[in-house]
């Protein structure tokens, strides 16, 4: 399979670099430090389109597809990784289940505002009691006439607190397991809709992770996405979707930690010399590079995948795996070669080993990876 990128997409990728290293890396180090929401970052991504990166352009996208995302996000990454985060979860999971799964009115209703970044978009299944276990979630959903009464706390809910438009996964069948379970199209303007305990996190600080109560919230039966009772496969549908976006997360957060590895040994004299010119350096540095590459590969491929309509899981969860762990590879030796000086906030590694963290934990954690990829090749 031949990777090598066409002139647009090309452009493309320097477009977003011109546009993340300029607007962007002063930002991420600010937000990181007041936990607060990266507003102006993704108010500029939406200026650049990149907020509608999954929405068909008859709905105002820019239709980039899989591996033109890739590509963006992983430079939005390697400047602020708490803006990738909310971008990729705007695109990949709550405008792509309207793409894939939303009727006609939903789409009219929803994806002009969603592309321009207008209204900004979430995505709610974890629970208290249901994380990797997605099937055994609570949060009810009872039908009352045409309307859907929804009740329940979801967790880990990313940018929760500032969106505009959430899909919520509930059950709406109590004895049917993972067949019973809808996907809901929810407005946060809505009567009902309470932002709860935002976390104090290790990274991603200008991302806000919050509790999500939904109290006796009323909700059109026009907002289900797809069938009722058939959410279930929607939500293990779309995060195929969102781990490509965290492989590109994960892309991003590698290329930030290698250059800033490969500066400071150029910069830093030990015995009379750069340190870049000590085997034990140069290991870290190959090492990084090498994972950085074979991440990339595989990102690409699932990306294309599922450009192309292909099965794409197994390679979605192959590129996941392998990309959050170059991340944590990459940060843990960027900071070893920076000593002393990347255990302090004088220098950006110290952000980034915090950032790369959580990605082998969200979006189904290293574990569930290698599950999803064990069983496509076991099961008869």
């Amino acid at each position: 399979m031949d990777f090598e990128l066409s002139e647009d997409q090309q452009m493309l990728q320097q477009a977003a670099r011109e546009f993340a290293q300029s607007e962007l890396v002063e930002r991420a180090a600010e937000a990181d430090r007041t936990e607060e929401f990266v507003a102006d970052s993704i108010r500029l991504c939406g200026e650049m389109g990149f907020l509608g990166m999954s929405v068909p352009e008859e709905y105002g996208g820019s239709a980039l597809g899989a591996l033109g995302a890739v590509l963006v996000l992983t430079e939005i990454n390697k400047a602020c990784a708490a803006t990738g985060t909310t971008v990729s979860v705007h695109n990949s999971l709550a405008c792509e289940s309207i793409v894939r799964f939303g009727s006609d009115e939903l789409k009219q209703r929803y994806l002009p505002k969603l592309a321009t970044g207008e209204m900004l978009g979430g995505y709610a299944l974890s629970e208290a009691g249901s994380g990797s276990d997605a099937g055994s979630l609570v949060c009810k959903a009872t039908q009352d006439g045409d309307d859907w009464i929804l009740d329940g706390t979801k967790l880990w809910i990313s940018h929760g607190s500032v969106c505009d438009l959430v899909v919520v996964f509930a059950r709406t069948d109590a004895d049917a397991g993972n067949k019973g379970i809808t996907a809901f199209l929810v407005e946060s303007a809505w009567e009902g809709y309470k932002p709860g305990k935002k976390e104090v996190k290790m990274g991603l600080r200008g991302s806000p992770t919050v509790e999500l109560h939904l109290d006796k919230m009323r909700v059109p039966g026009s907002n289900v996405l797809g069938e009722v009772n058939r959410g279930f496969g929607i939500a293990m549908g779309l995060l195929d979707g969102g781990r490509i976006g965290i492989a590109g997360q994960g892309l991003g957060i590698s290329e930030a930690c290698l250059e800033a590895a490969v500066k400071f040994a150029g910069e830093r004299e030990q015995f009379g010399k750069p340190i870049a010119a000590f085997g034990a350096v140069q290991e870290k540095i190959a090492e990084m590079a090498t994972k950085l590459e074979a991440a990339r590969l595989l990102t690409y491929r699932a990306a294309s995948l599922k450009d192309a309509g292909k099965p794409h899981g197994r390679e979605a969860s192959m590129a996941k795996l392998e990309a959050s762990r170059a991340s944590n590879y990459c940060a843990k030796e960027a900071l070893q070669i920076h000593g002393g000086a990347g255990y302090t906030r004088d220098f950006p590694v110290e952000r980034y080993f915090r950032d790369a963290r959580v990605t082998e934990i969200y979006e189904g954690t290293t574990e569930i990876q290698k599950l999803v990829i064990a069983r496509s090749y076991l099961r008869p």
